[in-house]
């Protein structure tokens, strides 16, 4: 059997950082999300990361663990206020954010 990640994107206000996002796990791109259209992964159970990136941009690695039969559920978006969009040109892994539900 396998579980689940499921990812939405979305905030509230503008996204500065826009574009079609790529879902890498593991460090393997296995996926793209854009605005607002919630993109579902399945992936085995185990040990695993997870990040989000937009060209040179993107969000900090996160490491899960997976349990069999789990749906892990999680929210991204770019950039959101200027202050962090500027950052993000010197620390790009501030471009993207992405936090679980």
């Amino acid at each position: 059997m396998s579980a689940t990640l499921r990812l939405t994107r979305d905030g509230l206000g503008i996204e500065l950082r826009r574009g079609t996002f790529d879902v890498c796990v593991d460090g393997t791109s296995v996926g793209q999300i854009k605005w607002q259209e919630p993109l579902e992964v399945p992936v085995q159970p185990g040990r695993h990361t997870l990040q989000i990136k937009a060209g040179r941009y993107s969000s900090r690695v996160l490491s899960l663990d997976v349990r069999d039969g789990d749906t892990l559920t999680f929210r991204c978006h770019g950039a959101m206020v200027w202050p962090r969009f500027v950052a993000s040109i010197v620390k790009p892994d501030l471009a993207v954010a992405l936090r679980r539900e």
